[in-house]
């Protein structure tokens, strides 16, 4: 088992299985030694978690388990494309979308959820830049959506 495996188990956290994309995208593409990976949600058994705008039907504590549930996807997708979390050298950047309702300005305080995370796992290498946008509106009601940018090692 990997150390990130071991840490994320420390943490109470067992990666799912990724599903299948039901659209016409892949869930990650690699150039050289950078992999990007496709918006995931908080879905947990192929339930969003939560649904609704943050600031309205949900609270900055929901939207930051939201967050924390979309890496979870997150780091899925990367285990099942490389095989092995230790092949992560750094989480490079994030891109975070919150379903946010008007005059709702907490999107950072919500990614803290997802970015928390990484640095539990990662530690340093879990450091990385982001963007955190709120929008009016995500596929499904989904609260937050999150890609990312990995650089990994062969």
């Amino acid at each position: 088992m990997s150390v990130a495996e071991q840490r994320l188990l420390e943490l109470g956290i067992t990666l799912p299985v990724p599903g299948e994309p039901k659209f016409s995208y892949i869930p990650c593409s690699r150039t050289g030694n950078l992999l990007y990976l496709s918006g995931q949600d908080c879905r947990i058994d192929n339930v969003l978690m939560y649904e609704g705008k943050l600031g309205a039907e949900l609270t900055v504590e929901q939207g930051q388990e939201a967050a924390r549930q979309a890496i979870v996807n997150c780091l899925a997708v990367i285990k099942a494309y490389l095989g092995d979390l230790d092949r992560v050298v750094k989480i490079v950047k994030l891109l975070g979308f919150v379903n946010s309702a008007p005059g709702f300005a907490g999107q950072p305080y919500v990614m803290n959820g997802a970015s928390n995370l990484l640095v539990d796992v990662f530690g340093e290498a879990g450091r990385h830049a982001r963007s955190a946008i709120g929008t009016n509106a995500l596929p499904f009601h989904t609260p937050v959506e999150i890609e990312m940018i990995v650089e990994i090692r062969d």
